[in-house]
């Protein structure tokens, strides 16, 4: 029963996307952010802390509710985008997508090298996934959660593998992109959610410690893969902007444990750069720093 709900709200809002201008839908969009931020006091209180660890007392109380509904709003922007790309054609899905660094992915491709992407939840993450994997004619295989409802995850599993992304899921992530990276395909993980400390390696982020995935690090340091920071940025959820970043070199030394805590620490300090550089568009809602600063979030 709960899966037809959901099927019927996604078809609602594929009806809502097609009917509605652009321009008013990015108005709705917006309110919708508004009204979602100012009612929930209990992500208000978890975009203020995160961002008061990120930049100190820096921001005025008007920049932090700023920051909290352009979080909302491209939460937003993320999910109805997934939507509204069903049935579009590869050529309209990367229409208004512009590229900044392609050069570097079309220098490991020429090259026959193997290629993981790091990311993060920055702007829309799920368009980011399916420009690359179309821009760069390649199958870019994600790290994600499996769907409460088996009737949107089969949705959006379809909705992706249309335009060359495939998922495989957390539990049994490592063995799923080893096996993706044998047949050629693009990993692409995302680094910057909160892991369990015996799952995870301590990093500084923000200058503050925080628990990071060490999937990438591992995957660069046994295959002796460089990882590519990507990201994409917008200014009027309209045109998109992807950036890939000079690549972050393998380190394998006799020195494992050293080697995956440096991979992993410039995996965060990317990370960082890409916040810093567009700071409304990141998921200020998340309780990042949850595993190493006890009673934060309360």
């Amino acid at each position: 029963m709960v899966d037809y709900l959901y099927f019927g709200l996604y078809k609602f809002f594929g009806l809502i996307l097609k009917l509605l201008p652009r321009d008013m839908m990015i108005k709705l969009m917006k309110g919708i952010s508004w009204f979602a931020y100012t009612i929930s006091k209990k992500h208000q209180k978890i975009i203020n802390t995160n961002l008061e660890i990120a930049f100190g007392n820096s921001l005025s109380n008007k920049e932090k509710k700023a920051y909290g509904i352009s979080a909302f709003m491209n939460l937003l922007d993320t999910t109805l985008g997934i939507i509204e790309r069903d049935g579009m054609s590869k050529e309209e899905v990367i229409k208004n997508v512009t590229f900044e660094g392609e050069e570097i992915v079309k220098k490991y491709q020429d090259a026959g090298k193997k290629i993981i992407f790091i990311t993060g939840h920055q702007g829309n993450w799920e368009l980011l996934s399916q420009s690359i994997a179309i821009k760069f004619n390649l199958t870019l295989v994600g790290v994600g959660r499996k769907l409460d409802s088996d009737l949107m995850d089969k949705i959006l599993k379809e909705n992706r593998e249309r335009f060359n992304v495939e998922m495989v899921y957390k539990k049994g992530a490592m063995k799923g992109c080893i096996k993706a990276l044998g047949q050629n395909k693009a990993v692409g993980i995302l680094v910057d959610q909160a892991i369990r400390p015996n799952q995870s390696i301590e990093v500084d982020f923000f200058n503050h410690p925080v628990t990071h995935t060490p999937l990438a690090s591992i995957l660069s340091r046994k295959f002796e893969i460089d990882l590519i920071p990507a990201f994409i940025s917008t200014d009027d959820y309209k045109n998109y902007h992807v950036k890939i970043y000079e690549p972050i070199k393998t380190i394998k030394t006799d020195n494992q444990e050293e080697d995956l805590t440096k991979l992993t620490q410039l995996q965060a300090n990317a990370m960082q750069k890409a916040i810093e550089a567009h700071p409304k568009e990141w998921f200020w809602m998340h309780k990042r720093w949850k595993n190493t600063k006890e009673n934060i979030y309360e």
